[in-house]
């Protein structure tokens, strides 16, 4: 009888992949969020040299900490963990190279309910203004609660091919190109210095009257998800910098006393380059939690990326699927789905960790221009003081 229940379990599954569109249906919305409805998907790595030697329920205990240890067990017993496409005992050891494939219950994280707003479409170029929280293409978690995977789904705009990237908690102008060519087109322009960009902040304080050019180093640290600026002699003896050559001018637009409104123009396009470079200056944007001077030394998880904040447990799960929706035209009131009994999220509809207290940066691109063309977008609201 368990053995007929697991076949059927097995039966009644369909895995996607990335060649599986997202649709109109794969999302709820509910109370100002959107949220993508779980689905089975193949994760696939290869593996790594110092995975080499260890057996493939510890190699998964010790590298990806999120789950518990007896759930690896489970799933490799259950063929949800193979090898080179094959179900192997708990007691396999793993070598070099080898596919390792994890079939999961995948819960991705959710984004604030903001629509992708299309600016102007031509048959090779289409611009949109990027809603804060949303990342631009599939990374790390997510892959349809992107602006590529939206973009499809609700408009069946595809291929598309962005030519720029936006932080995820970063709005404003996104430009994708619908050819590949044109896509590297437009990247030859960007590398070869021929693109301007401007950016709106609003940040602390008054902001200076005249132009202010930074130019200092940015060194980002991947394991803290963030920058630091290193400037000539800030390291003992004659240690070269590590950072990498970074250029940003600022020109105050307006402020109320209290805040400014600043222009940010990037010369070089280091990571999280803007954020950083206004911290250096004093004016941190106004609600930047990760680089608020008074906050850097003491961050809670409020204010952190929704990629790191999943990784605290004792954050409070999201509230149950069954609970009722809110009255929305876009919300689907049927937002029940099957409940995985081997998954680690289910029945809740983000995955752990994730508490909906994000909001976006007060930080948005508003034009790029090349030689021949320029794309704008419109200021946000809260750039008016």
């Amino acid at each position: 009888m368990k053995r007929q229940r697991d076949e059927q379990e097995k039966m009644d599954i369909v895995w996607q992949t990335p060649a599986n569109p997202p649709q109109r249906h794969d999302y709820i919305f509910r109370d100002g969020i959107r949220y993508v409805r779980p689905y089975y998907f193949e994760f696939i790595s290869h593996a790594k040299n110092r995975w080499a030697g260890k057996t493939i329920v510890d190699l998964f205990a010790e590298e990806f900490e999120g789950r518990p240890h007896d759930y690896y067990v489970s799933a490799v017993k259950a063929g949800r963990i193979q090898v080179d496409g094959q179900i192997v005992p708990v007691s396999y050891v793993v070598q070099p190279s080898q596919k390792i494939s994890h079939f999961l219950h995948r819960h991705e994280p959710p984004v604030m309910a903001l629509n992708v707003e299309i600016l102007h479409q031509e048959s090779d170029v289409l611009t949109v203004c990027k809603p804060a929280s949303v990342p631009v293409h599939p990374c790390g978690q997510y892959r349809k609660n992107t602006v590529v995977g939206i973009l499809q789904a609700e408009y069946d705009l595809a291929p598309l091919f962005p030519i720029h990237r936006l932080d995820r908690l970063v709005s404003g102008l996104l430009i994708l190109a619908r050819t590949a060519s044109k896509a590297d087109n437009f990247r030859q322009q960007i590398d070869s210095g021929k693109v301007k960009k401007q950016y709106i902040a609003r940040v602390i304080g008054v902001f200076p009257e005249n132009e202010q050019e930074v130019n200092v180093n940015v060194n980002y640290n991947a394991r803290e998800g963030m920058s630091t600026v290193e400037v000539e002699g800030s390291r003992n003896g004659n240690m070269p910098l590590k950072g990498k050559a970074a250029c940003t001018k600022f020109t105050r637009i307006s402020t109320n006393g209290n805040h400014s409104i600043v222009s940010c123009e990037p010369i070089t396009g280091r990571t999280h380059q803007i954020r950083v470079h206004l911290q250096y200056t004093g004016h941190p944007i106004a609600n930047d939690m990760l680089y608020l001077s008074e906050c850097v030394n003491e961050r809670s998880t409020v204010g952190l990326s929704a990629d790191r904040a999943a990784a605290k447990s004792e954050l409070p799960p999201q509230p149950n699927l069954r609970e009722t929706c809110i009255d929305d035209p876009q919300n689907d009131s049927s937002i029940d789905f099957s409940i995985d009994p081997k998954c680690t999220n289910c029945p809740n509809l983000a995955p752990k960790g994730y508490d909906g207290r994000e909001e976006g940066l007060w930080l948005h691109c508003v034009r790029y221009a090349g030689p021949d063309w320029t794309y704008e977008c419109p200021y946000p609201p809260w750039a008016s003081i």
